[in-house]
């Protein structure tokens, strides 16, 4: 496996790999990764589709990316996704998966139409004092210290930034900033989160800090991510053979592992120019990696509460969905408050993983993730609105009809007094076909679900459904003698709680994470958000679907580039216009120096004259023209 970028091999259709036919697979998982690795087995390895098992403990596909309309309940949507125009992965799979709404496209075809013809972008980011715009202006508000500090960070090297948490890198000066509200709010991110991943984010969406405050840089799918992305694939794994194996868990696999040496997979360069070698060989390596042959011998999975096992050859190919930001969801109702259930259990993707960790140490440290649920726990619920009763208060606060099918927020909407600090979204509505057109899906969180609210006095994981909606309605700015009627009557609102949905973004150190294919590793590879691989940032689409392709093309052999994560990091330009735009539009030389730094920088500017780089500077506002 090795990476590439441009089109040469983004184009180019990989032959049929040396002995494919004689090879099954067996996917633990039906996650975007999941799916992800059985698409690229078909399309890519061109592995016959009833070769490939897929093995699901629920009943529906799809992980995080879901989307229901559930009997008695409602319409649920655990989470959203925001997409990115440099995902490469995902369209590089996604423009060879048929739309299930228009034929004779690819479901990149309709969304790249979709949000041409209806861009996104905000018109209100975020609110206060009961509906009111918070006059953020589209303003980071950062002090010179503060974007020092966020500097600093994004400078740090990896290796010191293991174990520790955001706190130790940023004080008042930026966690008192817009920038702040607006970045832990759309990436989820707490105060005592990895500092490690904070710089991880910075880097890999640096070119995309200009589009933050309003959201035009995100994209979205025409439905919720079930129906709009989850749905097509499966349907194009059927049409393709592939077995899946639904209320099926995988209890454990059972691994041999001894002194002869595994499988070298050096790094071969090909497809890639200099600098990507010299970039991909200095990746630090796992340092629990061993090159000891490491073989997965045997699956354990129950269904319909009968044990089995499945022995394993060389030829047998394992994908490892290990972990699982949703394990351990419950639902409440309109009536009832969703449940609190850390407690793990076999057959799920944390207890799976903890087994398979005891049998090697590079195989990950999973309760470095799952062992403090407190701290990566947060809610969201579902709001849907029954009549024309709250319509007109989500229109006063987004200044759009929400009824038009087009962008409604444009992202989450923000209420930063909210002792919650909950924030809500509506997305192109209807989110789900079959949602009635009177009807509007709300998806509203809260970060801090353990703080009684500003006008439900209680925790938010302690209240109902309707009590969530009383407490949405209050900072939307409803009449209050209004609030208790509308949200009995004139909403159905449904809470989930998540014990698990950061538990990515706990404070971590090289090797905590399984390499997607660890060093000796036979016919075995880790995918998903526990799973390991350079550069690219945890809670995207993009990162699931990366650890399936390079998955499949390390033990399939596929003779075809993984794009590289895109390089924008690299990239003067946009490294200038972040630096700018964290300032607010200010140049440099609008900072408060002393006066022997002002001299010293009016000195180095006047020595740059005559060359190319004050171009450059002045071109992107970096100093003053």
């Amino acid at each position: 496996m090795y990476y590439s970028n441009g089109n040469y091999e983004a184009f180019a259709r990989p032959k049929k790999p040396l002995g494919i036919d004689h090879k099954s697979a067996y996917i633990v998982g039906t996650g975007l990764a999941a799916l992800s690795a059985a698409c690229y087995l078909v399309r890519d390895a061109q592995m016959p589709g009833e070769h490939i098992h897929i093995f699901e403990k629920d009943a529906t596909a799809g992980g995080a990316c879901d989307g229901l309309n559930i009997p008695g309940l409602g319409y649920v949507m655990r989470g959203g996704r925001e997409m990115d125009n440099h995902f490469e992965v995902m369209w590089d799979l996604f423009r060879s998966i048929p739309s299930i709404e228009t034929e004779g496209v690819s479901v990149l075809d309709e969304y790249y139409w979709l949000n041409k013809e209806d861009p996104n972008y905000s018109l209100c980011r975020a609110t206060k004092d009961r509906g009111h715009d918070a006059g953020t202006d589209g303003k980071f508000g950062l002090s010179d210290k503060a974007a020092q500090e966020i500097m600093k960070l994004f400078f740090t090297p990896d290796e010191e930034l293991y174990n520790k948490p955001i706190t130790d890198f940023f004080d008042d000066e930026v966690l008192n900033s817009n920038f702040w509200m607006y970045w832990r709010t759309m990436f989820a991110f707490e105060n005592w989160h990895s500092a490690l991943e904070m710089k991880l984010y910075i880097q890999r969406y640096i070119h995309h800090i200009g589009g933050l405050p309003d959201f035009s840089a995100l994209r979205f799918t025409r439905y919720n991510q079930y129906e709009s992305m989850i749905l097509p694939m499966v349907r194009y794994l059927e049409n393709a053979g592939v077995q899946f194996h639904f209320n099926t868990k995988v209890e454990n696999i059972e691994f041999t592992i001894d002194s002869a040496t595994g499988p070298v997979r050096e790094v071969t360069g090909t497809g890639q120019d200099t600098i990507l070698k010299i970039a991909q060989a200095a990746v630090p390596r796992n340092p629990y990696s061993t090159p000891n042959r490491k073989m997965a011998q045997r699956i354990i999975i129950a269904h319909d509460g009968t044990m089995q096992a499945i022995d394993l050859t060389e030829d047998d190919l394992v994908f490892i969905t290990n972990g699982g930001c949703v394990e351990n969801s419950s639902m409440g109702s309109q009536t009832t408050p969703a449940a609190w259930n850390p407690e793990l259990k076999p057959g799920g993707g944390w207890d799976m993983w903890k087994r398979i960790a005891k049998q090697d140490p590079s195989f990950g440290h999973p309760e470095v993730f799952c062992s403090d649920p407190q701290a990566t726990k947060w809610m969201s619920a579902t709001v849907t609105t029954l009549d024309g009763e709250i319509p007109p208060y989500i229109q006063r606060i987004c200044k759009r009809d929400p009824f038009t099918g087009h962008v409604v927020t444009g992202g989450i909407v923000t209420c930063t007094d909210s002792n919650w600090l909950m924030s809500w979204t509506l997305n192109r509505q209807q989110q789900f076909k079959n949602q009635p057109k009177e009807q509007l899906c709300v998806w509203v969180y809260g970060l801090f679900p353990d703080k009684p609210g500003n006008f439900v006095k209680k925790p938010m994981q302690e209240c109902t459904g309707e009590e969530i909606c009383q407490e949405w309605l209050y900072h939307m700015g409803v009449p209050i003698d209004q609030i208790p009627t509308l949200a009995r009557d004139h909403a159905n609102t449904v809470p989930v709680m998540m014990p698990y949905i950061t538990a990515f973004f706990m404070p971590r150190a090289a090797g905590d994470r399984p390499d997607v294919v660890p060093d000796g590793a036979v016919n075995f590879a880790f995918i998903g958000q526990f799973a390991q691989t350079p550069r690219d940032t945890i809670f995207t689409t993009e990162y699931s679907m990366r650890t399936g392709m390079e998955a499949v093309y390390t033990l399939a052999r596929v003779d075809r580039g993984v794009p590289e994560v895109w390089g924008s990091v690299y990239d003067v330009r946009n490294l200038l216009n972040a630096s700018v735009k964290l300032r607010d539009g200010k140049p440099i030389t609008d900072m408060h120096l002393n006066f022997i730094e002002k001299t010293v920088l009016k000195k180095v500017i006047h020595k740059l004259e005559g060359t190319e780089i004050p171009m450059l500077l002045r071109r992107y506002g970096v100093i003053e023209s």
